[in-house]
């Protein structure tokens, strides 16, 4: 992705983010009031419409679907996985939130738990900058508990990055990794699965997959060709994946334990009571849960 241009995926997961916001506060999963702060003025004008309209909401959302199958409620439903996983780790007295690839993720401001632990965002630094400029537009201040930690996977250390903003290892933490790992290279990924699995024992991460199969042409999946078009315009091709029977021995030879791994059509039926036709596109996606075992009780030191 060219430096001067916003990741075109986070801008669409903002989209899908801001139209569930604008249904019924009686019907949608969750609410951010942040996302349509990420995305285009005929975005923003088309989620006002929503909000209005029923009908307008009821269109907006089979145009997408028709356009990009599979996407939309693939989003939703693992931005509701992740944000349950996230109170439920909340609740138990987590000490700290550490948001690999934030992007446009704003948990640390939509869920009022977040204001009790620190929260450490990593990125780019020029989606940082960026990302703290919508932000101030749409709230008086910046909050104290949180750290913009700026990095670039592929080329910096994360375990000095976090400690040069004051991370703590030995501080149980909770880990969020969502839509990231399919854009980086193998080494990239062991080394950050390794560095969650050095920190403190009880961790937790949530992160996202792709399966491998669709990558190297083994696995039949309904993968939209505009979905492919929409990758290739952006740059942002996805190199990496999973296979989903490998990943429990992957996770524990680098110190976790697999909790849940859940496909598209699991997650999605879970939280959106989606049919499997309405998730078809998107099946070779992943969301999973891994907790770090004892061995990493003496904290990210590598």
């Amino acid at each position: 992705m060219k430096k001067s241009q916003t990741s075109r995926t986070a801008q669409a997961m903002s989209m899908f983010r801001a139209l569930e916001s604008a249904r019924p506060a009686n019907v949608r999963l969750f609410s951010d009031r942040f996302a349509s702060h990420f995305i285009s003025m005929p975005m923003r004008l088309a989620v006002r419409a929503a909000e209005k309209s029923p009908a307008v909401q009821d269109w907006l959302g089979k145009y997408i679907d028709h356009r990009w199958p599979g996407a939309r409620p693939s989003g939703i439903a693992r931005t509701a996985f992740i944000d349950t996983a996230l109170r439920e780790e909340l609740a138990s007295g987590i000490a700290q939130v550490v948001i690999l690839g934030a992007g446009y993720d704003s948990r640390a401001y939509r869920i009022d738990a977040m204001k009790r632990v620190e929260v450490f965002e990593v990125d780019r630094a020029e989606t940082q900058r960026l990302k703290q400029g919508r932000l101030a537009g749409a709230m008086k201040a910046l909050p104290s508990h949180v750290a913009f930690v700026d990095m670039d996977f592929l080329r910096q250390n994360l375990s000095e990055a976090l400690g040069s903003r004051g991370f703590m290892p030995q501080r149980k933490t909770f880990f969020i990794w969502e839509g990231v790992t399919n854009y980086l290279s193998a080494e990239t990924v062991d080394a950050t699965i390794r560095f969650i699995g050095s920190c403190a024992a009880g961790s937790v991460v949530a992160f996202t997959y792709v399966d491998q199969r669709l990558l190297d042409g083994s696995g039949v999946f309904s993968l939209s060709l505009n979905v492919v078009r929409l990758l290739k315009a952006a740059n942002e091709p996805w190199k990496f994946g999973f296979y989903s029977e490998e990943l429990p021995g992957y996770l524990h030879e680098r110190g976790l334990q697999l909790t849940e791994d859940l496909g598209a059509v699991e997650y999605g039926a879970r939280f959106m009571h989606a049919r499997k036709e309405q998730m078809s596109g998107y099946e070779f996606y992943h969301v999973a849960t891994a907790t770090v075992g004892n061995a990493g009780a003496e904290g990210c030191q590598k």
